[in-house]
């Protein structure tokens, strides 16, 4: 009991001498916390769950049709990476407004969002479209699938601007503490997707068949229900993050400099990621349509159990940001600890239900197709060991993000994922010749490097001095 007390008690997270005001208890600690990690949590993990019934949709039709759909996945992401670096920045600015009371500030951060995603958005929409085949080409897809792939991702990225909209708005609720919101707004989104993806892949209830394209339509209309949604939750009279047209819809410099600041840690981190993600795609796809239909079930269960540690890295997000902006550096590290002790737990009841029916869920998959449900079902073993590390990193990176150090953040994940995780995937499946086994082991790596990266940052405090 003393070790559990030593571990999970606030009263350990913070040395006496650090303290600056009152610690509160465990309790009132842990409820602030869930407060604000379990609607993010349950959209997070909704979201995971239905997709993961839309590729059970798509499996249906063929393993080139679940391979199309996911070989879109890292150019999508790649498209995506600019927005998601601003909204790094526009988290961890309106966190700092929220605490110090600076709700002005913390619109007009999302008005200079909102703005920017559309001026970049449009651009960045007709660049998809044109561009399609040649991002296909460069993703390794093969004859079999890349029709339907560039078809795929022609569809879903006409609806671009919405779906990042959507994105920021959800990420300055989840910022000032308002989960409940994307909570609503994504599960309800993902909901009409589902039910769509069951009319239109096979054609039900008078519905055509669409197969992939069914998909592709599914999601575009799920992202412009989400977009009402969102726009919706910020039109309200009572929303802390109301915008009207009678705002101020000009961009203006000393914020636009601070987005600026803190977008181009976040960039580089972003374009560390997706570097890194789409090459070592790259070289799963290589390995064939089989291997990578194995590799897209795997990665199915490491999406959700994702979800579980994104969910508790919003809320550490939000309450390192908000109480910085206090100037409660030490509730801050508190905070940031207990996301990490929330991850551990989560992670480790995650490690056994996946040892435990790694089987079953293969086959959920796969059941036609035996060798690849067997190739999937032994991912999922090493999934099993990446699990403590992918969490609890994902927590200390979202802890140092919330207080604005996006560049050491941005720093790790080019180390790791822009560097390391590449090369050692091509190490172990080519020269090495260990396939797709090998891929994942270099996983493993890529995932305790940027444990003890971001851990060591964390404890030496840097992260408290970033100014935003």
């Amino acid at each position: 009991m003393n070790i559990l007390k030593r571990l999970f008690s606030t009263e350990y997270m913070v040395k006496p001498e650090k303290r600056i005001g009152e610690i509160p208890s465990s309790r009132e600690a842990y409820k602030n916390s869930l407060r604000i990690a379990i609607p993010a949590v349950i959209e997070m993990v909704s979201i995971s769950l239905m997709d993961m019934i839309d590729t059970m949709m798509v499996s249906r039709v063929s393993p080139q049709a679940m391979t199309a759909v996911g070989i879109t996945g890292q150019p999508r992401m790649l498209v995506l990476s600019i927005f998601f670096a601003l909204n790094i920045a526009l988290t961890a600015i309106i966190a700092r407004k929220k605490g110090a009371g600076e709700m002005d500030e913390a619109r007009s951060c999302l008005r200079h969002g909102l703005l920017l995603n559309i001026i970049l958005g449009l651009k960045f929409t007709l660049l998809a479209f044109l561009f399609a085949p040649q991002l296909m080409l460069l993703a390794r897809a093969q004859p079999d699938t890349i029709d339907y792939a560039v078809s795929y991702f022609r569809i879903t990225n006409l609806v671009l601007v919405p779906q990042i909209m959507t994105m920021t708005i959800c990420v300055a609720q989840r910022a000032i503490g308002n989960t409940k919101v994307a909570l609503k707004v994504n599960v309800t989104a993902k909901v009409v997707s589902v039910v769509l993806n069951f009319l239109l892949i096979e054609g039900r209830l008078g519905f055509p068949r669409l197969e992939v394209d069914g998909v592709a339509y599914a999601r575009s209309i799920a992202a412009l229900v989400a977009f009402a949604l969102a726009l919706i939750s910020i039109l309200h009279k009572r929303s802390d993050l109301r915008i009207s047209l009678k705002d101020r819809w000009t961009f203006q410099v000393p914020m636009l400099k601070s987005i600026g600041r803190l977008t181009a840690g976040g960039m580089l981190e972003q374009v560390s990621l997706r570097f890194g993600f789409f090459v070592y795609a790259i070289v799963v796809a290589n390995l064939g349509t089989e291997a990578f239909a194995a590799h897209i079930i795997a990665m199915q269960l490491m999406v959700l159990s994702f979800t579980f540690a994104d969910g508790i890295g919003a809320a550490t997000t939000a309450l390192v940001g908000q109480n910085l902006g206090k100037e409660r550096p030490d509730l801050s590290s508190m905070y940031g600890k207990i996301g990490m002790r929330l991850a551990i737990v989560v992670a480790s009841v995650l490690s056994t239900l996946c040892i435990l029916f790694r089987h079953p869920f293969a086959l959920r998959f796969a059941s036609d197709y035996p060798d690849i449900a067997s190739t999937a079902a032994g991912l999922i073993l090493i999934l099993a060991c990446i699990l403590p590390l992918q969490t609890t990193q994902l927590v200390m990176g979202g802890s140092l993000r919330g207080a604005g150090d996006t560049k050491y953040v941005a720093l790790t994940m080019l180390i790791a994922v822009g560097a390391m995780r590449p090369f050692l995937g091509w190490l172990m499946v080519m020269p090495l010749g260990w396939g797709l086994t090998g891929a994942w082991i270099a996983m493993v790596f890529d995932q305790g490097a940027r444990l003890v990266m971001l851990c060591t940052r964390f404890v030496s405090g840097k992260w408290m001095k970033v100014k935003v």
